[in-house]
């Protein structure tokens, strides 16, 4: 049986009929830019988040651009970030005329390092943008007591995190914005791009919204120089569908990856992801270390492929080695623990709709690999 990354067309064909009639009625509103289903959309990730509001944007990456210009980040200013993640967070500071400072991760949950980001401080450094990577939530205690401390702000990329909290408290809701990515391969997916920026400021949110339409708050009335970057109503209403269940998948999530640990935690030269304690992972990608030979892991991502199933590796070159911030100057070892994680890492299948075979025929083809 082939066992994909995950599983789309399972999860829609669970839900099809509500969200084929929730489409339907998108259509026949005749309301599909910030209708009013993307005003009931944001009101109930609002909730959700444990934040005042939610702006929905047109995808992840706008939303951590639009966050980073509502809370004043421009030209000039630096953001200190982690190198082990996708381009879209640094991306997103770049395109504010700002610079990415990178800061090296943790080489348990693949975080930034909180230990490690005050020595990167000067006095350009306007924000902290930590990721809560592979659905694991950040030390957000450290982050904002050092972000407090020094007078900076805080913007969450939760992207591959909804739902993950840390001391009982949901990622996103910590620092001046949360931005999250609902990319269809998301916990909590669309049927093509979109985002969402959660924050309990009142500013902040209404600087997205002005930005997100024309910089604009009212029609043809502009402010500023802003975006085209909405969240259509088609999208807001499966998004809508979907968000009820979002609990149960992510319970289902940790099931999968309570199955993969105890199956894989005892093999030599294979590390299985930990959830720090008091905080809750999200499990977007179940993501193992394989600490072997040279090419260990890359052998393996083969042999799972051979076996009919699929592995992917977040992320292969970090950001600080990547031509694009070749003029930041950044050399190799820079970043040590950065580097040993993307010759190291690999993620296997998780989403809700896999079964307690599917699971065992992942773990079975890793425990007989020979390396």
């Amino acid at each position: 049986m082939s066992i994909p990354l995950t599983d789309l067309t399972s999860q829609y064909l669970s839900l099809k009929a509500d969200i084929d009639a929730a489409i339907q009625g998108a259509l026949l509103s005749g309301s599909f830019i910030l209708g009013p289903e993307v005003q009931s959309f944001e009101q109930e990730m609002a909730a959700y988040c444990q934040t005042g509001h939610g702006i929905g944007v047109a995808s992840g990456t706008d939303a951590l651009h639009l966050a980073l210009l509502a809370c004043g980040i421009g030209q000039g200013d630096e953001v200190i970030t982690t190198p082990f993640t996708f381009i879209a967070t640094a991306e997103s500071i770049a395109k504010c005329g700002a610079t990415p400072v990178f800061v090296d991760i943790e080489p348990g949950t693949y975080n930034i390092n909180p230990a490690l980001i005050e020595q990167h401080i000067t006095p350009r450094t306007r924000a902290l943008l930590p990721v809560h990577l592979y659905g694991q939530a950040c030390d957000m205690t450290r982050i904002m007591a050092i972000a407090r401390g020094n007078g900076l702000k805080v913007i969450e990329d939760c992207a591959q995190a909804l739902g993950a909290t840390w001391n009982g408290q949901r990622v996103g809701s910590f620092g001046d914005a949360g931005c999250l990515s609902f990319f269809p391969s998301k916990m909590l997916g669309a049927f093509g791009d979109g985002g969402l920026v959660v924050t309990y400021s009142d500013e902040v949110a209404q600087q997205v919204r002005i930005l997100r339409n024309h910089g604009a708050r009212r029609k043809y009335y502009h402010e500023v120089n802003g975006f085209n970057s909405r969240l259509d109503s088609l999208q807001a209403a499966v998004l809508r569908v979907k968000l009820p269940h979002l609990d149960r998948w992510l319970a289902q999530r940790n099931d999968i990856a309570v199955s993969y640990a105890a199956a894989l935690g005892t093999l030599p030269g294979l590390a299985v992801p930990v959830p720090t304690p008091g905080s809750t992972h999200a499990f977007n990608y179940y993501t193992i270390r394989l600490q072997g030979t040279a090419g260990y892991r890359d052998r393996l991502a083969d042999y799972l492929r051979s076996s009919g199933i699929a592995s992917a590796i977040y992320y292969p070159v970090s950001l600080h080695l990547q031509d694009v911030y070749r003029g930041l100057h950044y050399a190799p070892g820079t970043y040590p623990v950065s580097e040993k994680a993307q010759d190291e890492v690999l993620s296997l299948p998780i989403y809700p709709e896999m079964t307690p075979s599917q699971v065992e025929q992942v773990t079975d083809a890793i425990a007989t690999f020979g390396g």
